[in-house]
């Protein structure tokens, strides 16, 4: 177990470092093109959380707390307000938690609820998940209709490869 979790503190760790320099290059990006600032455009980090990780955390089960290493695959913390393991600037509220949408759909901002915390140890999905897997999708759709649709959509994107859209 202690290998196990060595090994997930060291992915945990590469994440973070990864997240880290991407806002980074993306503020240098940004003040690049508008020659001002990051800060001045308000360009600050508002939220960063890890998700497909295992955490040591109490909880109770039936009627008894007891400390668990939960492991969310697919998932992500959803704590409810006043949570001693959220940030005191989401206390009052609760876990912000963002669902990112697929591509031409909709995102969401969500928050943790006591409900979510008794029914799934407060976790909840981090993505729309999808409707074929990457393969699946490359085999059945041709991208250069996926990107019309998009288009006409009105929705722009550039990607490096085909087999990225």
């Amino acid at each position: 177990l202690q290998f196990a979790k060595a090994g997930m503190s060291a992915a945990a760790n590469f994440a973070w470092v990864n997240r880290s320099c991407i806002t980074y290059l993306t503020r240098k990006a940004f003040k690049e093109v508008f020659h001002r600032e990051p800060d001045d455009m308000g360009m600050h980090l508002v939220y960063d959380v890890c998700h497909n990780i295992a955490k040591v955390e109490k909880h109770v089960i039936d009627g008894e707390e007891k400390t668990l290493l939960v492991h969310r695959k697919g998932s992500t913390r959803a704590f409810p307000p006043h949570h001693p393991n959220i940030p005191k600037d989401y206390q009052s509220i609760g876990q912000p938690v963002l669902i990112g949408g697929t591509m031409g759909t909709c995102s969401y901002v969500l928050v943790g609820t006591p409900k979510g915390m008794s029914e799934t140890f407060g976790s909840t999905c981090h993505g729309a998940g999808r409707a074929l897997s990457r393969n699946q999708s490359r085999k059945r759709l041709d991208h250069e209709e996926v990107l019309e649709q998009l288009r006409k959509d009105g929705i722009a994107i550039r990607v490096a490869s085909p087999k990225l859209v």
